[in-house]
């Protein structure tokens, strides 16, 4: 295992356009963490300059005690997974996870050892002689996994390895990846833009955007205390609700109503509440429309508005609800303020 830790890390192309800003944090042995954010946000940038497949424009960068700026990829003691597996179709299974081995002039012994090693832990015994075009695509990606533990690595790299596969398949394989990484110890670096990926997987999220770093966290702390409206909007799904609100005298309303006290100053705010901190109750101070009921299953959303704005109520999926006019509270000590001009946490 390794702790890796960057230091002011930048990514500046020679035409001008700055893909990651000065960037640092550290991670610690054994730790699971997870870049995300939306496509071209720098989260793949950045883990291809860890990797070594990217120079670094500026900074520092350490994996365990040594800098590896200028170390090549293939001393840096890594392993990357990729989306598209990149697994060689004329070879079988069994020599696909053996590859690198070989290649490092392993001995046979221990290369039989460690490909029987990794295909039980990955429950891939029965296909260990066939080639890519005969599995599937959650097979094909246990494959690219057991290639990468076979080496023993100090550090995992995942760059989004799930997103070609289906829904149902993506759900399997991220409790997959997530229970072999905890059994493994091996301190892992996962690239997503899916923020359900993020949020069930990590053990602590860096959320980015336009090549920034926007907030670092556990799942709880992004999810229940975003750093802006940016990672307000982005994790959850449904999003937080974001509403134009006022304060003064340290009292904040929205909609002629009392919500919450503690802003700092008065004037405009942005108001976050998530969906599920929004209660259905007849005696609720804030009036609403519903609109529309999204049938979800163990769990319905109601899209409302309130004047001009419009938001998002979860409800339990016994709740009786019919469109149309209804009342809310909010549950105590649950509302978010962010500053306008900035849009960060106030």
């Amino acid at each position: 295992m390794a702790q890796v830790s960057l230091n002011a890390i930048r990514k500046l192309y020679p035409n001008g356009f700055e893909a990651v800003t000065p960037s640092s944090f550290h991670i610690d042995d054994g730790e699971f963490v997870v870049l995300v954010g939306p496509s071209g946000c720098g989260k793949s940038t950045l883990l291809r300059m860890i990797a070594g497949l990217e120079d670094i424009t500026e900074g520092t960068l350490h994996i365990g005690d040594r800098e590896v700026n200028n170390v090549d990829p293939a001393d840096r003691d890594i392993a990357m997974v990729f989306q598209n597996y990149a697994l060689y179709p004329h070879m079988t299974v069994r020599k696909n996870i053996a590859y690198g081995l070989k290649n490092r002039k392993t001995p046979a012994a221990e290369i039989d050892r460690k490909v029987a090693e990794a295909s039980a832990l990955l429950n891939l015994d029965d296909y260990l002689d066939r080639k890519p075009s005969q599995l599937s695509g959650g097979q094909r990606q246990r494959v690219a996994m057991g290639r990468a533990i076979v080496r023993d690595p100090a550090l995992f790299l995942f760059d989004e390895p799930l997103s070609n596969l289906d829904a149902k398949l993506r759900n399997q394989m991220r409790i997959e990846i997530k229970a072999l990484q905890r059994r493994l110890g091996v301190t892992s670096i996962y690239v997503t833009h899916d923020q359900v990926e993020a949020m069930t997987m990590a053990d602590r999220i860096i959320v980015m955007n336009s090549g920034k770093i926007e907030q670092i966290g556990t799942p709880a702390e992004v999810y229940h205390s975003p750093a802006s409206t940016f990672v307000a909007a982005f994790m959850g799904a449904p999003p937080m609700n974001l509403l134009n609100a006022r304060a003064s005298g340290g009292s904040v309303r929205f909609a002629d109503t009392h919500i919450t006290d503690g802003a700092p100053a008065d004037g405009p705010v942005t108001l976050g509440i998530r969906p599920e901190d929004l209660l259905l109750d007849p005696a609720g101070p804030l009036s609403i429309t519903i609109d529309i009921i999204e049938e979800l299953g163990a769990h319905r959303l109601l899209h409302a508005s309130i004047g001009q704005e419009q938001l998002t109520v979860h409800v339990g999926k016994d709740t009786e609800v019919s469109p149309g006019p209804a009342n809310l509270s909010v549950k105590p000590g649950t509302a978010s303020l962010f500053a306008i001009e900035t849009g960060k946490r106030l």
